[in-house]
């Protein structure tokens, strides 16, 4: 996780099934909150992606009810974070969420009506 190896750099060989969980947390405390909230909002993004089918594999995955959980959970971050990340890290991540929000409409069979969408407690009706 966010630049750590999976096994500590002072651990031994026999330590690898024993991971040394106080190197880990020094690595944790060395990684600013704005980094911690990115990370886990690029990887919701990432994974509602993929249960929208949005990837090469395409409907492989898809699965709207897991994306509409994955949207909501990055909206509310987003939206409880906002004020905590600048407009810089908040901007493009906002964005992405929009064309989450406007994917899933699009691969909805009977979509939501506007503003009950998933996300769109937090950010208002989203309209194409």
């Amino acid at each position: 996780m966010w630049g750590m190896s999976e096994t500590p750099q002072n651990a031994s060989p026999t330590d690898s099934e024993n991971p040394d969980f106080e190197a880990m947390t020094r690595d944790i405390a060395e990684v600013p909150a704005v980094e911690v909230i990115v990370t886990v909002a690029v990887n919701l993004m990432s994974a509602a992606a993929v249960k929208l089918g949005l990837t090469e594999e395409g409907d492989a995955h898809k699965d709207l009810d897991e994306a509409r959980k994955l949207i909501h959970a990055l909206a509310g971050l987003l939206d409880a974070s906002t004020t905590e990340i600048s407009s810089f890290h908040a901007a493009p991540l906002r964005d992405g969420l929009k064309s989450l929000q406007l994917a899933f409409r699009e691969a909805s069979v009977v979509p939501d009506e506007p503003g009950k969408g998933p996300g769109e407690k937090y950010t208002g009706a989203v309209y194409g």
